[in-house]
């Protein structure tokens, strides 16, 4: 039976990770292992992984681990070297998963036509559901390689990005040289170019649901207008340090 290593970049997310721990401690069945890899932050992230960390049954390993540079694909290929699960799943901090996640990555792995997948994201505040946005998103994995990479979506190609809780073989990720460290935004569709000359990826039709804050932050209109200008200029060939001006961190 495989098993699943869950690997958690970090960074600031004190508001968060305690939440997103906790939903980990209800999987059923459990994950092999979890590795939450902080970047450097300045608030109670740290503290509050290793509380949370200490409601985990004894049969799941759990590891903290400190990278020395700050990068959400620097830091998921750390936490990746050090996992030992067959399968690796990367989790964003402010995502919240099913408890029967690691079925649903078990049984879709089954299939050795599928190199990766990634969930419906569905994305939600306190007092909100950005149903326009998420339902974007959802058609997003579906239209975007059909209008730049069609050679490849005849293939199988689907472009996932982190919120949909991406995952695949550990060794097929390590095959493909993991995410581009060089990379400061679209690592994860960066990945899916190069995972899908080892099989299909796949929306699995189930939701996770993920924080709206940078949504709230920016207002729905201008979001949206955000995610397909830097979209569409990825899509041409636009590189991602240019368009990484265009998606600043709002934590």
């Amino acid at each position: 039976m495989p098993q699943v290593s869950i690997v958690i970049p970090t960074l600031n997310e004190a508001g968060n990770i305690k939440r997103t721990l906790r939903q980990l401690t209800l999987l059923n069945p459990p994950a092999k292992e979890v590795i939450v890899v902080d970047g450097g932050s300045k608030d109670e992230t740290v503290a509050f992984v290793k509380q949370g960390l200490e409601s985990f049954n004894q049969t799941v390993g759990v590891k903290v681990l400190s990278c020395q540079h700050c990068g959400r694909s620097i830091q998921m290929n750390h936490g990746a070297s050090f996992a030992t699960g067959d399968i690796l799943c990367f989790l964003h901090a402010d995502t919240w998963v099913p408890d029967d996640l690691i079925t649903i990555i078990e049984q879709t792995l089954k299939k050795p036509n599928i190199a990766c997948g990634g969930f419906i994201s569905v994305m939600t505040g306190t007092q909100t559901t950005r149903w326009g946005i998420s339902i974007h998103n959802f058609l997003k994995t579906y239209y975007a390689p059909l209008l730049f990479k069609p050679h490849l979506f005849i293939k199988g190609l689907r472009l996932l990005f982190g919120d949909q809780v991406m995952f695949c073989r550990r060794t097929d990720f390590w095959d493909c040289n993991g995410f581009d460290e060089a990379l400061p935004i679209m690592e994860d569709g960066d990945l899916c170019l190069r995972l899908v000359k080892k099989g299909r990826i796949y929306q699995v039709n189930r939701i996770v649901q993920s924080s709206d804050r940078r949504v709230a932050k920016w207002g729905s209109w201008k979001a949206t207008a955000i995610y397909l200008y830097i979209g569409i200029l990825w899509g041409i060939g636009v590189d991602a340090n240019y368009l990484k001006r265009f998606y600043q961190d709002i934590r």
